[in-house]
């Protein structure tokens, strides 16, 4: 982390709220200096965010996003604080990015607490077996399937996931951001990604290279 540990990191973003990429840049700006990253954050007006969060978000958007000639649909609903942000053009881009995001990575999960706890363990178990077959020892096990996890509701979570169109970036941290530059509570609700044929086997079509094609023009 360029001399900028993981610590002091986590550290600054639970003091200002901002998002990781954000802490980390500020610290290495100011050579790992806590205040002066803070004052530095709050320049920047990212700071400020957290401060929002608890803010009232009943106005924004549905917002919609069809791909591949129909066959992946996405509709989220995410709120902002005035009917005057929600018609702006930042917001109704932020909206269509982050649709455009859910079709191509196909979240299950807007945030790891939304995980069920039957989910978890089932991944727990696969992940120990997994483990002790490769011959790992015991003492070890737990650390690496924590880390597992992790990885796991990065993979799954809307606001884990890094954003298609910039993988630096997680989408909370791009939420964050764009608190921070509105100047408005922002909140990705709820999610729902439809797939044609999802759930009924077919005997040749086959959407992955489609999905990571999509994921690469996405990135363009």
């Amino acid at each position: 982390m360029s001399g900028i540990s993981a610590t002091a990191v986590r550290e600054l973003r639970e003091k200002t709220g901002a998002g990781m990429m954000d802490c980390k840049k500020a610290l290495q700006e100011n050579n790992g200096d806590m205040e002066k990253a803070v004052d530095f954050l709050r320049t920047k007006g990212l700071a400020a965010a957290a401060k929002k969060s608890g803010r009232i978000a009943s106005e924004g958007a549905v917002g919609s996003y069809i791909h591949m000639g129909g066959k992946i649909g996405v509709l989220a609903e995410i709120n902002c604080e005035t009917d005057f942000v929600a018609r702006g053009d930042e917001f109704q881009n932020f909206v269509k990015d982050i649709t455009m995001h859910i079709a191509a990575a196909n979240p299950r999960w807007l945030k790891p607490e939304e995980i069920p706890l039957a989910e978890l363990n089932r991944e727990k178990e696969i992940f120990i077996a997994q483990m002790r077959e490769s011959g790992k020892p015991e003492n070890v096990i737990e650390k690496i399937v924590e880390g597992k996890i992790r990885k796991f509701a990065e993979e799954n979570c809307l606001l884990n996931q890094p954003f298609v169109k910039n993988p630096d970036q997680t989408i909370e941290e791009l939420r964050t951001a764009m608190v921070a530059k509105i100047g408005e509570n922002i909140q990705i609700r709820r999610f729902v990604r439809f797939e044609l044929g999802e759930g009924i086997e077919k005997k040749e079509e086959n959407f992955a290279e489609e999905i990571a094609k999509m994921q690469s023009s996405a990135k363009n």
